[in-house]
């Protein structure tokens, strides 16, 4: 893999960031950049606060200046790896994955190989469709701790059309998921732009300006008073989506650690949540679940459903959640 520099990154500490660690500052504002990265380029010396090395626990203080020089980095690329992949559909134009939790799905900075990507590679020779040489035939994502299904297009007919019902909003995906608290309504609409967060870089956020439209529909499938079980389907399809939009209205998804599965959750009683992190023990990821698709094949047009069953570590939830009811 060949080599390349970036540019000098310039940041200027705000009031709302007055007592922050400097490594903290750092992983908000390069959500490019992972922890182990940003401590080393510190250890590096590539890192100045006012023109000076600091440790990566100095505390900042308003209106000091930071500059990075990240060091020079390997440019990505996407090679063919043996890796195991539950494959449940494919023919000459589509694959139907049931994406396993903790696999990423394309090669990023922090996760350059070990990816669903790089197992496609391996599964069918020659997959390029798409064009981008990191997401070949990649019509759309789950995050790596989210479980469940996804399409992938075999050639560029198949990438086209599968990517205008997305864009269209035909393409049907639906999730389950355990959420925290009581919703008003067992059934609703949720919208709100999604765009970044303002200031914690490595999250997004229901904004109000430059954010893209997003809608969630959820419906409640089984009430256990502290913690519902819920059906979702996205019309949009924007990063985090279903986790922003949740944690939005209090009600994050259990087991969320970025946004919300934390002391700060509203209407939940301390030993409920105690309740529910033991029956959640032993799987650290968010219990969100892509559990149905349906697309029209783009070859013949014969509309096509797929489901996947909940996980072991969320079946093991539902089973304490009804026998503590």
């Amino acid at each position: 893999m060949n080599e390349s520099s970036s540019e000098v990154l310039k940041f200027k500490v705000t009031d709302d960031e007055i007592g922050m660690r400097l490594d903290a500052f750092l992983v908000e504002q390069c959500p490019d950049f992972s922890r182990n990265r940003i401590q080393s380029e510190l250890s590096a010396g590539r890192i100045l606060v006012q023109g000076k090395v600091r440790p990566k626990g100095f505390r900042l203080k308003a209106g000091w200046q930071i500059s990075f020089d990240p060091s020079p980095v390997k440019v990505l690329e996407a090679i063919a790896q043996d890796l195991p992949l539950n494959i449940v559909h494919q023919d000459e134009d589509i694959m139907v994955v049931n994406k396993a939790v903790g696999m990423v799905v394309h090669p990023a900075p922090g996760h350059p190989d070990g990816t669903m990507v790089n197992a496609l590679l391996h599964h069918v020779k020659g997959l390029n469709a798409g064009g981008d040489p990191l997401r070949p035939g990649i019509v759309h994502r789950l995050d790596r701790e989210t479980s469940g299904l996804m399409v992938v297009a075999l050639n560029e007919v198949a990438h086209t059309k599968l990517g205008k019902q997305l864009q269209d909003r035909t393409l049907g995906r639906t999730y389950e998921a355990f959420s925290w608290g009581q919703w008003d309504e067992d059934t609703g609409k949720i919208q709100g732009d999604i765009g970044r967060h303002p200031r914690q870089r490595v999250r997004m956020a229901v904004v109000e300006r430059e954010g893209r439209p997003a809608v969630t529909h959820y419906e409640v499938l089984e009430d256990f008073g502290f913690v519902q079980y819920c059906r979702i389907k996205l019309e949009t399809g924007r990063t985090h989506q279903i986790r922003v939009h949740f944690s939005h209205h209090h009600h994050p998804v259990v087991g969320d650690n970025l946004y919300g599965d934390d002391r700060r959750v509203q209407g939940v009683h301390p030993l409920d949540r105690v309740r529910a992190q033991a029956m959640t023990k032993g799987s650290s990821r968010q219990m969100l679940h892509a559990r149905k698709l349906e697309l029209v094949h783009p070859r013949t047009n014969e509309t096509m459903v797929f489901e996947s069953k909940l996980p072991g570590d969320m079946t093991l939830v539902l089973d304490g959640l009804r026998k503590e009811t």
